[in-house]
């Protein structure tokens, strides 16, 4: 109901509640006389008067006769000693009462504004917080819109997804000249959803879309549809696309898209009348407007396996747009637009920063260039530095670094040698990623020390032998405490937790066990596959009890073989590990010079005979 129409029911009501008070009026004068309270008293005197009531300073009667057509009266009291005095001069005297039609009218005009400014103020301020919206708009859509002064975002601020601009190129073109795009009968996409992990630039994607077709931008969370009230999503829904059609050609863009397309009947416990109905209506909508009119749905999600069918079959959302972290090339592109505006030295260099963030996003790196800057202004730095950029990856991976943290003779010894264990490991082994910085100063929550390698290149297939390689170079750290001091700690839980994964992967989806041989026992779970199964498959175990032991004991020889080897790397270096430690123990932290001119040593003592030393304890 809009404002207008509210209105005229006001109107309507106030008109029936003044006729109904008129008639009242109107009829109580037709049947009562009023009279001076001086003929009361003649009345009175005269015995006409058959019966009076007394009520304040009304007295209210009836006749024995009617007079002048009337039986029943009313008068106003007045003061009995002036009633009498008057009397004795004959004068003809009467009661005027209090105006009180003021009074009387606030006293039924004041409590009804009170409740309407109670229910203005309640359903919509107070409703519109809880998500009701207020009840006369809550069928309204919430979506920002966006003219084409607006959006300024072009392609130009989008780098490191140049497939996925390449794909929405196309959409550009068509909202621009639609005419011109469609002369061999070609229509546009009606829907295309932006698939890929969180920080990629899904949102941007779209907008730059936008800002480049210089179109209406309607922009929608998909939560937002999802109201407490059955039909209320599918109303939004309704109203959205209403509003998007009359500014067509436009862009609708709902973020999110899983928050209210999720697949029905997936989840059979609990209620979801309003999800469905609200993705039913988004169907209904998808399947009703004609692609030639230039309205164009995007949609972006980082959970399309959970997605109903129904909304990604061909037709609805024809286009299904990859948008996955950048590669080393993509990472520098994005450097470069986030270094805009800033004050560099002249040793940053984007490619050395790109090689030490190997799966950021490019809101991750967004963030890595103002940590940047934020630890180069607390140092009172005129320029942010190289050594900024080193800092802000270490503050990112391994947490806060905490000085104030002392640990004492016997820990900083078992994390010296822990460390040591993992650069060593890392050094003596081909194709490992290459050791960048060790420390023993310990950050975050739980990290009393951290070792950090920078991959040469970016990697998308891995062996059998890298990764054995890289499952000992995380067991580094529990082999050196086990050869140095006879003993293990708890610092290797997180360590061991990533090799239990990593051979279990190996046995389980590689088909790496020799004993199992190739068949895979898991489904894939990554969550940002198109065809990844349903949450359902995830849990679904599909071999037998024989074969879940079989698994266990593959997963274990793989784990305890990776350690005996690390073991051994170590005992051939023992002198170097003492070394190593002990050079961390003086410095607190090594850098990549450093680690150098020790990997130089490293490689000089491969050649050379190992001397066994004995397990020590600790001082």
């Amino acid at each position: 109901m809009n404002k207008k129409n509210l209105w005229h029911v006001w109107y309507f009501l106030a008109a029936i509640f003044g006729i109904i008070v008129l008639q009242q009026l109107f009829s109580y004068n037709q049947q009562v006389q009023v009279v001076p309270y001086s003929q009361f008293l003649n009345d009175l005197k005269g015995g006409k008067v058959a019966q009076v009531k007394v009520s304040g300073d009304y007295i209210q009667g009836s006749y024995k006769q009617p007079v002048n057509g009337k039986k029943n009266f009313v008068t106003t009291r007045v003061p009995a000693d002036l009633a009498q005095q008057l009397q004795n001069y004959n004068v003809q005297f009467s009661g005027a009462p209090k105006d009180t039609f003021l009074s009387t009218l606030l006293s039924w005009v004041v409590p009804i504004l009170l409740f309407f400014a109670i229910w203005v103020f309640w359903f919509r301020r107070v409703a519109s917080k809880q998500g009701l919206g207020g009840m006369m708009s809550i069928g309204r859509s919430k979506a920002k819109i966006y003219v084409e002064t607006d959006t300024k975002t072009t392609f130009d601020d989008v780098a490191g997804v140049d497939e996925a601009k390449e794909e929405l190129a196309e959409i550009v073109q068509f909202l621009k000249d639609p005419k011109q795009y469609g002369r061999l009968g070609a229509r546009v996409p009606k829907g295309v959803l932006l698939v890929g992990p969180p920080g990629t630039g899904k949102t941007m994607l779209a907008r730059a879309v936008a800002g480049e077709a210089g179109v209406p931008f309607f922009s929608i969370n998909g939560s937002e549809f999802v109201e407490m009230f059955v039909g209320v999503g599918a109303a939004r829904v309704r109203d959205l696309f209403e509003q998007a059609r009359a500014k067509a050609p436009a862009i609708i863009f709902i973020d999110e898209l899983d928050a209210m397309g999720r697949a029905r009947g997936a989840f059979p416990y609990g209620g979801h009348d309003e999800k469905e109905q609200t993705l039913n209506q988004l169907l209904v909508e998808l399947d009703g407007f004609d692609s030639r009119t230039g309205l164009v749905l995007i949609a972006a999600t980082n959970r399309p396996e959970i997605l109903d069918p129904a909304l990604l079959r061909a037709g609805r959302f024809d286009r299904q747009v990859l948008v996955d972290r950048p590669d080393k090339a993509g990472r520098i592109d994005i450097l470069n637009i986030h270094l805009k505006g800033h004050r560099l030295g002249p040793d940053v260099d984007p490619e050395q920063i790109a090689a030490l963030t190997p799966g950021f996003t490019g809101a991750d790196l967004a963030n890595l260039v103002n940590e940047a800057a934020l630890i180069a202004t607390r140092h009172r730095a005129t320029q942010i530095t190289m050594n900024d950029f080193t800092s802000a990856v270490e503050r990112i991976i391994a947490g806060l670094e905490k000085r104030k943290r002392v640990l004492n003779t016997k820990e900083r010894q078992v994390v010296a040698y822990h460390e040591m264990g993992h650069t060593l490991t890392a050094m003596s082994l081909p194709g490992v990623d290459r050791v960048h910085k060790v420390s023993i100063i310990p950050r975050g929550i739980g990290a009393l020390g951290y070792t950090i390698q920078r991959p040469t290149e970016d990697r998308f297939l891995m062996t059998r032998e890298e990764l054995d390689n890289k499952m000992a170079v995380l067991l580094g750290g529990r082999a050196a405490e086990w050869i140095v001091f006879g003993h293990l700690s708890t610092g290797a839980a997180d360590d061991l937790a990533k090799v239990t994964d990593m051979a279990r992967d190996m046995v389980m989806r590689f088909g790496m066990d020799k004993e199992l041989g190739p068949v895979s026992y898991e489904s894939p779970r990554s969550p940002f596959l198109i065809n990844a199964p349903s949450p359902e498959a995830w849990h679904e175990r599909r071999y037998s009890d024989e074969t879940a032991h079989a698994i266990d004991q593959a997963v274990q020889h793989i784990v305890q073989t990776s350690f005996d080897r690390t073991v051994t790397i170590l005992k051939d270096h023992r002198a170097l590990l003492e070394r190593g430690a002990k050079m961390l123990l003086e410095k607190e932290t090594l850098d990549d010079t450093e680690l150098r001119e020790f990997e130089a040593d490293i490689r000089a003592a491969a050649r050379e005979p190992a001397v066994p030393l004995a397990p020590r304890a600790v001082s």
